[in-house]
């Protein structure tokens, strides 16, 4: 008895953790253009103090862009930028960068 009740929990509790669906990705790409200015063409910033996108996994990317809009996170410049932004917008704009691989080398080599 015990075995199926922690299996049923163990259930549930996985269902409640699923991922969100991922975002579709050209609709993102569409987003993504107001984000270029600052996170760097397809999410590779050159800028000092702006985060890379590119590569980041869709779900980190997508909770950080809702905490920015329900005002859970801080930045003057993101709380205003993703406040007009809907969970499919947010959904798909994380698709977006998250499609892009990054490959790591040591410098001079």
């Amino acid at each position: 008895m015990k075995t199926a009740i922690f299996i049923a929990a163990s259930a549930l509790y996985l269902g409640l953790c699923a991922p969100v669906a991922a975002g579709d990705v050209a609709a993102g790409a569409s987003v993504a253009q107001s984000c270029v200015m600052c996170h760097g063409e397809k999410g590779l910033s050159t800028m000092a103090g702006t985060p890379s996108l590119a590569g980041q996994p869709d779900l980190y990317l997508a909770n950080q862009l809702r905490d920015f809009r329900d005002g859970k996170r801080h930045n003057e410049v993101m709380n205003v930028i993703a406040k007009p932004l809907s969970d499919a917008e947010i959904d798909d704009v994380s698709a977006y960068f998250a499609q892009f691989e990054i490959q790591l080398k040591k410098k001079g080599k």
